[in-house]
């Protein structure tokens, strides 16, 4: 599975720039022949607006649905559409959105875990469930930015039988060596891959970091991206997920009912 993740730099506040910027981002990763494009967190506003969110959000998802639904049946290519701010009545969500190649949505997913420091938990609702979905024959996941801080998610779906998590971010540069070892952290103890697709440049006052990465099941870093924009892809093999997962096996030592 060749995964491309684009490392968007959006536009603070500017969802008709971003939607237009997106596509253009997204039609250049496709040329190179991915299975897999990955947009980051709430690309359509940035992380995030405050005032009058209401009328920068994108009502029940219908634009984003309508473009990465779009792209991914002319592109032929499976897409995980990052975040974007969603509004659904008068609630606000941190939204992400899955489409496979007959451009088709099969997954959606709010964000359960809002990140409190910045105050997102005062504009923005929860989400209230996980996010699992195959792709090409692959069980998935996907969690957003601050949800990876929370190994608790990440382990309930893996004994699902995930064997690739995506995590879509806006993560600030000041706390990039946490971001990368989160996600190695994830890779090695759910002998899985993990795919972390960041956003750079600035949101109001927040730098972010870049740095979009993706590890293997065994932890090692197969790809990273600098700190500004741009497209970075690896080939995941997934054949080496049954090798590693019966050599230690730690699905079949867990104690669950120690974890209570």
């Amino acid at each position: 599975m060749k995964i491309t993740c684009i490392q968007m730099d959006m536009i603070f506040e500017k969802p008709d720039e971003n939607f237009e910027k997106a596509e253009c981002l997204i039609r250049k990763a496709a040329s190179e022949g991915p299975d897999v494009i990955v947009l980051p967190e709430t690309w359509n506003t940035g992380f995030y607006p405050h005032g009058d969110i209401a009328s920068l959000a994108d009502e029940n998802g219908e634009r984003v649905c309508e473009m990465a639904g779009r792209l991914a049946k002319e592109l032929k290519v499976n897409i995980i559409a990052g975040s974007v701010t969603e509004k659904r009545g008068s609630d606000i969500y941190n939204t992400a959105h899955v489409f496979n190649r007959e451009g088709k949505e099969i997954a959606s997913y709010d964000k359960t875990h809002l990140f409190s420091p910045m105050g997102e938990h005062e504009s923005y609702q929860k989400g209230d469930r996980k996010c699992m979905f195959t792709l090409d024959g692959v069980k998935c996941a996907l969690i957003i930015c601050y949800d990876v801080r929370f190994p608790e998610l990440t382990r309930s779906m893996t004994v699902e039988g995930v064997d690739v998590l995506f995590n879509v971010a806006q993560w600030p540069k000041v706390r990039m060596e946490h971001y990368h070892t989160l996600l190695k952290a994830r890779a090695i103890e759910n002998q899985m891959f993990t795919v972390g697709c960041n956003s750079c440049g600035s949101a109001g006052e927040t730098v972010y970091g870049g740095g979009s990465v993706i590890f293997d099941p065994w932890g090692r870093e197969l790809i990273c991206a600098g700190e500004h924009e741009e497209s970075i892809s690896a080939d995941c093999d997934m054949s080496i997920i049954k090798g590693i997962r019966e050599s230690i096996n730690v699905f079949r030592d867990r104690r669950p009912e120690m974890y209570i």
